[in-house]
């Protein structure tokens, strides 16, 4: 029996160092195969949070684009024409603008909902003003005289345009984002 013990003893002698290397190095290949796959995984959110950024700024460049566009100096230069009734020009001009909107709705899911909404509501408000103004006139007036009253309302130093305050607001939620990434 002494020498199956001896026997069993030198296997043990020879084996168990070898497990102790093979746990040993079994946890130090996992935890840096751990690291390495957390590593990618920042590396890939980094690039995928830089490629969302960018689309985020892209929508907010449109939607102040699309809101420049609907303001109403904007409007007025580029659908005054001579010999138009005044009807005919707000009527283009609204038209414009719910084309505009319509073309720039994907946009809405690159932004906040306050943004969002802040965008509606100038594009709503400046449809109701162009639709006041219009209302205010005789029918045939000449488009000379609906511009003259828009463009009076738009450059009344005590009335705030929607369009203004519209993209005040895109260019504060943007310069917010460009220093939460900094």
């Amino acid at each position: 029996m002494s020498e199956t013990v001896n026997i069993i003893l030198e296997i043990v002698k020879y084996t168990l160092p070898a497990v102790v290397v093979l746990i040993a190095t079994s946890v130090i290949v996992s935890k840096f195969l751990t690291s390495e796959t957390e590593k990618k995984h920042l590396a890939l959110f980094g690039k995928k949070a830089d490629e969302i950024l960018r689309l985020r700024l892209q929508a907010y460049e449109r939607l102040i684009h699309f809101v420049e566009r609907i303001h109403p100096n904007a409007l007025i230069s580029r659908h005054y024409m001579k010999g138009a009734t005044a009807q005919d020009v707000q009527l283009s001009m609204i038209r414009n603008i719910r084309e505009e909107y319509e073309h720039n709705l994907s946009q809405q899911i690159y932004v906040s909902h306050e943004v969002w909404e802040t965008v509606k509501a100038a594009k709503e408000q400046e449809i109701s003003m162009i639709n006041q103004i219009g209302a205010s006139m005789d029918l045939g007036a000449p488009a000379q005289e609906f511009v003259t009253r828009l463009s009076t309302f738009a450059l009344d130093e005590h009335t705030e345009v929607p369009t203004d305050i519209a993209i005040h607001i895109l260019n504060g939620e943007a310069k917010k984002m460009l220093l939460a990434k900094e």
